[in-house]
């Protein structure tokens, strides 16, 4: 019998040093997914410098049973106009072979609550034109255009 994917567990954490990685990996594929796989010149020590020493950004890891399956980039910018500091999600990305369970949705609601908690106004981010799946998956959670 096999295992209900429904009843797999979810769950998202702060990226730690070990992930560097997995996070590269996750970055790769993503660029592929993009069409620009050969963009990516970042090493694991990048990555680690960048997160973990230089504090440049941030990274939470979506896990599926423990396994990771899901990674969100994302800074800190300010907005003049708002005098607050806002989220831009710089990536986002969950392995093809776990889409449509709702995992993008958990990490974009873990980076809401994440702005919510630390008196941000917004969470931003971009969507190449011509991606109609992310364009609708954004859509279907209220997100407009701005």
């Amino acid at each position: 019998m096999g295992v209900d994917e429904r009843d797999k567990k979810f769950a998202i954490r702060d990226a730690v040093p070990s992930d560097c990685g997995v996070i590269l990996e996750f970055i790769r594929k993503l660029a592929s997914y993009d069409g620009e796989g050969m963009s990516v010149t970042a090493t694991e020590a990048d990555i680690r410098e960048s997160l973990f020493e230089e504090r440049q950004a941030c990274a939470i890891i979506g896990e599926e049973d423990g396994e990771p399956v899901a990674f969100a980039g994302f800074l800190y910018n300010y907005s003049t106009f708002l005098g607050r500091a806002n989220v831009y999600l710089e990536d986002l990305f969950v392995e093809e072979r776990c889409r449509g369970r709702g995992h993008g949705r958990a990490m974009l609601g873990f980076l809401a609550r994440t702005a919510l908690e630390r008196g941000c106004k917004r969470l931003d981010w971009l969507c190449l034109d011509d991606n109609a799946r992310a364009k609708a998956f954004y859509g279907k959670l209220g997100a407009r255009a701005i």
